[in-house]
């Protein structure tokens, strides 16, 4: 029987050789190819790609997956080296596959490794086919089939997924302008699995690429590989002393991006979102609705109401953005851990694909990222951003979600209290649009503290007054 084995926000992940082991990692792939084998789309495949970071052993569990999976008489296409998520969920779509499996846990630190699931149509499954997964943990024995054999069979194909990915994002932008714009562009890969991609995506252009933390590292330098900036410390001395005009920065499996401007000051998540949204309305002249998690900054809704777009607000996790963007008619979608969807691809967050639009904005305005963050804050107000993960008690969650609920603050930074959302954690919204939000993290024993306000401290108060709920129980 399987141990220990639970879905969070965006697959299971746990740590390696404690719970992340080839036996439950074999149970979770063989109740993954029950769940296909009774649920495939029609206009389906059976069949599945697999894919995985540079995390310890993440090939060999790769290769355990697929050995179930063609155990089970799927056709497994299985990635011949390391890849970024979002090119495993854009083989899953262009293959006509049943879905995908990616090994990796992402941003989280080296000591752990996941299993993220993939639908049919390139993007995060919904809640109903984890738990439909998690229902079949155990259920049947382990079917499996070694490489070898599978490939005799003609149910294993070794396959490099990067070339198609890189070719189909080009053509998501106006790729002969970036190419002629003589942009110096950096990229700190985090030592995960972007390393190497705009090299690769850029090569034969006027532009310079610089990447940095590009080596195989499976500890990831001795960090967390998350686009945070206490992660920034080495790349930022570096762009101090090497100028360039954009510095992105992508997590370990890089389908979420942060980043820095080209002297090595960080940009946050949110600064990014807004840039690219300000792109897309102003410079590109589309239009749809734009998807937004709870805890992204409260600048999209002012941007929303400006320019007249629909503004659809989701619970925390990507997968609720990808059911928006299925529907279809949506501009982006975003969350404030740097995953941005885009139209015209995948229904997935895109880290590589977000850099190459980045470039296309400094492109067409020929002005530098400073300049046009000053210009959005100046029309829309200061937005300032905090977050504080601490350690909290699994246990403990719901009843403190209850108590918040049930004892809002008056204000919120000296601003009155407008409103409380409950659908994912607890959100207070002021009159002001100052915000504080507490929410558990749907992977680990965490508790994340969300706050904005139009100054520094004002946020940073917040942070506190989230602090203190958590000791009121």
């Amino acid at each position: 029987m399987a141990n220990n084995i639970s879905f969070g926000t965006d697959g299971w992940r746990a740590v390696i050789a404690q719970d992340f082991t080839f036996e439950n990692v074999s149970i979770v792939a063989q109740a993954t190819a029950d769940h296909w084998k009774r649920k495939r789309p029609k206009d389906v495949f059976r069949k599945v790609v697999i894919g995985y970071d540079r995390r310890f052993l993440a090939d060999q569990f790769a290769e355990r997956v697929a050995e179930v999976f063609a155990g089970n008489r799927f056709e497994v296409i299985l990635a011949k080296s390391p890849v970024p998520t979002p090119s495993v969920s854009f083989a899953v779509q262009a293959e006509k596959a049943v879905g995908g499996v990616v090994i990796t846990a992402s941003h989280n630190p080296a000591r752990f490794c996941g299993y993220k699931l993939k639908g049919y149509f390139g993007g995060s499954v919904g809640s109903k086919t984890s738990e439909a997964v998690e229902h079949l943990l155990g259920a049947n024995p382990v079917r499996s089939l070694n490489l070898q054999s599978a490939r005799v069979k003609g149910l294993l194909k070794l396959k490099s997924l990067n070339s198609s990915y890189f070719k189909a994002i080009r053509k998501l932008v106006d790729f002969d302008l970036v190419a002629k714009s003589r942009l110096r562009f950096a990229h700190d890969a985090l030592f995960g699995v972007g390393a190497g991609a705009f090299e690769k995506i850029l090569q034969d252009t006027s532009c310079g690429v610089t990447t940095l933390n590009a080596a195989h590292d499976p500890f990831f330098g001795g960090i967390h590989p998350e686009p945070i900036v206490h992660n920034y410390g080495p790349s930022s001395s570096y762009l101090k002393k090497n100028p360039h005009d954009l510095c992105l920065v992508t997590d370990g499996d890089a389908d979420r991006v942060g980043g820095m401007d080209g002297r090595g000051n960080a940009l946050t998540t949110h600064q990014i979102i807004c840039l690219l949204l300000y792109h897309y309305i102003v410079n590109r002249g589309q239009e749809g609705r734009v998807i937004k998690a709870l805890t992204t900054t409260s600048m999209v809704d002012r941007m929303c109401e400006s320019y007249g777009l629909e503004l659809v607000e989701t619970g925390v996790g990507f997968k609720f953005i990808c059911d928006e963007m299925r529907k279809g008619d949506v501009l982006l979608g975003f969350e404030e851990s740097g995953g941005i969807g885009f139209p015209g691809h995948i229904p997935e967050r895109d880290g590589i694909l977000a850099g190459l639009v980045l470039l296309e904005l400094l492109a067409t305005e020929k002005k530098s990222i400073n300049h046009l963050l000053s210009k959005l804050e100046k029309r829309f107000g200061a937005h300032r951003y905090n977050r504080l993960d601490i350690y909290f008690p699994l246990e403990k969650r719901k009843k403190l979600m209850l108590y918040c609920m049930n004892n809002p603050p008056a204000s919120l930074a000296g601003s009155k209290l407008l409103s409380m959302k409950t659908f994912d954690g607890v959100k207070y919204v002021a009159e002001d649009g100052s915000w504080l939000m507490l929410r558990g993290s749907g992977t680990e024993p965490l508790l994340r503290i969300y706050a904005e306000s139009k100054t520094d401290k004002k946020a940073q108060q917040l942070i506190r007054l989230g602090v203190n709920l958590t000791k009121s129980l």
